[in-house]
């Protein structure tokens, strides 16, 4: 579901503000497939203008089929909803912020770690040539 089908859906409820939907990682992580890529999303949060259509909504329409037309892809997909009360949107930017930089401070530890076996061996690598040079000269 993309965000204009996510917004034609539930548009005809009430106004909608924004929409986030997040990629879900691992489709993003596989490579060497030759064909288009599909987006697939994991979860996403929608802002609505009004409160109580918001809350109406996630209480009428969790737990029912997204559509029930036969021809449409989502018409055996029931929707997920809840209502987040005291949510603002800073929180889900502060959380996203959070997790890119737990990813950059993982990955610059696994960089770092693998610097240290390159040196090592290269090191190794040097000690042990100077070693048979000594005793091939003995």
């Amino acid at each position: 579901m993309t965000v204009a089908i996510l917004k034609e859906f539930l548009g005809e409820f009430g106004k909608i503000g924004r929409v986030y939907l997040q990629n879900n990682k691992s489709d993003d992580d596989e490579a060497g497939k030759k064909r288009r890529k599909m987006r697939r999303y994991t979860e996403g949060w929608v802002e609505f203008e009004s409160k109580k259509v918001a809350k109406l909504l996630a209480l009428r329409l969790n737990g029912k089929p997204i559509t029930t037309r036969k021809g449409s892809k989502f018409c055996d997909i029931l929707w997920n909803l809840k209502y987040l009360s005291r949510f603002k949107w800073v929180h889900l930017s502060e959380r996203l912020t959070y997790e890119k930089a737990v990813y950059r401070q993982r990955l610059q530890t696994e960089i770092s770690l693998a610097r240290k076996e390159a040196n090592f061996y290269g090191e190794n690598l040097d000690r042990s040539e100077k070693l048979r040079k000594r005793n091939a000269k003995k």
